[in-house]
């Protein structure tokens, strides 16, 4: 529960960042000519400024957010075999997968896990635990790091963004129409907003926000069974499946930051439950790739 909590107010954080910044610049106004009553299509303009602009600053900070949260370090020139090898599997994967060459990194965490990430599927960020690299064997290496790829090849990074930014943008339009309703019929503003309708919109936001998170995530799991299937293809079935089954005997808890799990290679099930899971559970992802 922590991870998706964490995750969800970092990006509302922004939102409401942009929220109050534009409060203060004066160039919020979503009322009519009458001040009684909105401007839907200004007020539609505007959500979009603000939903759109949380989730493309989210995806600009991605790589750099990554790295120093995890604390990982990109791989310049190989140190030794380890290193070599998982540069080079990259390099095959990306080129079998038509995108650039990704950055490779290690972070130092003694679960099995790896995530990739990046604004550019030419220029995005895999990594590896070093957990992964002492208690996965090559061949289960090579199908999460192909996992990995096929999120950079797909797209997912920036599709998610898109898909945040849509939701991002009715959230921000329905907060404020709440907003604007309670500040006419309880708070009795015949003109203009108060300041309960700033307040209001932002407690609304915040809510919806958390409520929206559901489509997000439903997104996200369905991202990770055609990550799953890509990686099938790169490196074949049998590998992929034997990681999944890694996965389930050797799963710890995770020490990937929650802003970035989403983007990881393992799942667990989450306590507020499957609607609010980032991952489908790993016995379900098995029994995809078993059935293709």
């Amino acid at each position: 529960m922590k991870r998706i909590f964490l995750f969800i107010v970092t990006n509302l954080a922004i939102l409401v960042m942009l929220s109050i910044t534009l409060r203060l610049l004066g160039i919020d106004h979503v009322l009519d000519e009458d001040g009684s009553g909105l401007n839907f299509n200004a007020l539609l303009v505007l959500s979009a400024v603000i939903g759109f602009g949380g989730s493309l600053i989210s995806l600009a900070m991605s790589k750099w957010s990554a790295k120093h949260m995890t604390g990982a370090t990109v791989i310049e020139i190989p140190s030794n075999s380890t290193e070599g090898w998982l540069v080079e599997t990259v390099r095959r994967q990306a080129k079998a997968a038509g995108i650039g060459m990704p950055e490779v990194a290690i972070y130092d965490s003694p679960d099995i896990n790896a995530f990739a990430t990046g604004m550019n599927r030419n220029n995005a960020l895999v990594a590896v635990s070093s957990g992964l690299l002492q208690k996965m064997n090559r061949d289960e290496a090579e199908a999460v790091l192909a996992h990995e790829v096929t999120h950079v090849a797909n797209g997912d990074m920036v599709t998610l963004a898109l898909i945040q930014g849509v939701v991002n943008t009715f959230v921000i339009f329905l907060s404020r129409i709440i907003g604007h309703l309670i500040d006419r019929a309880v708070f009795r503003t015949e003109e203009g907003h108060g300041p309960a309708y700033f307040i209001t919109s932002l407690i609304a936001q915040l809510v919806l926000g958390v409520l929206a998170t559901i489509i997000v995530m439903w997104f996200s799991r369905q991202r990770e069974f055609r990550a799953d299937a890509g990686s099938a293809k790169i490196s074949g079935r049998d590998k992929m499946i034997a990681a999944l089954r890694r996965l389930q005997q050797e799963y710890e808890p995770s020490h990937l930051p929650e802003k970035i799990e989403a983007f990881g290679i393992s799942g667990r099930k989450n306590r507020v439950g499957h609607l609010f899971m980032s991952h489908p559970p790993l016995e379900e992802r098995i029994r995809a790739l078993q059935s293709a």
